[in-house]
């Protein structure tokens, strides 16, 4: 099964939480309430340098994706 890059998630458990799932390498959820990250993925030493470059773009591009979603709600 395909999965989309990026999903939206929430949990009544955390009601004011939205989470931003990445689907691909590297995978995580960002909670965007307090932008607290989980990765889904161990990474060693040489990984967590390139991640470290990589990281800021990816949570860009997980608040855009936020954001293109809610605009398609105020349609």
């Amino acid at each position: 099964m395909e999965f989309p890059k990026f999903l939206l998630g929430d949990n009544t458990d955390y009601p004011d939480a939205i989470f931003i799932i990445h689907t691909e390498f590297p995978r995580f959820i960002i909670n965007l309430e307090n932008d607290e990250v989980e990765w889904l993925e161990e990474f060693d030493k040489e990984d967590e340098k390139e991640l470290a470059t990589e990281a800021e773009g990816l949570f860009q591009d997980a608040n855009d994706f936020y954001d293109r979603e809610l605009s398609r709600y105020d349609d």
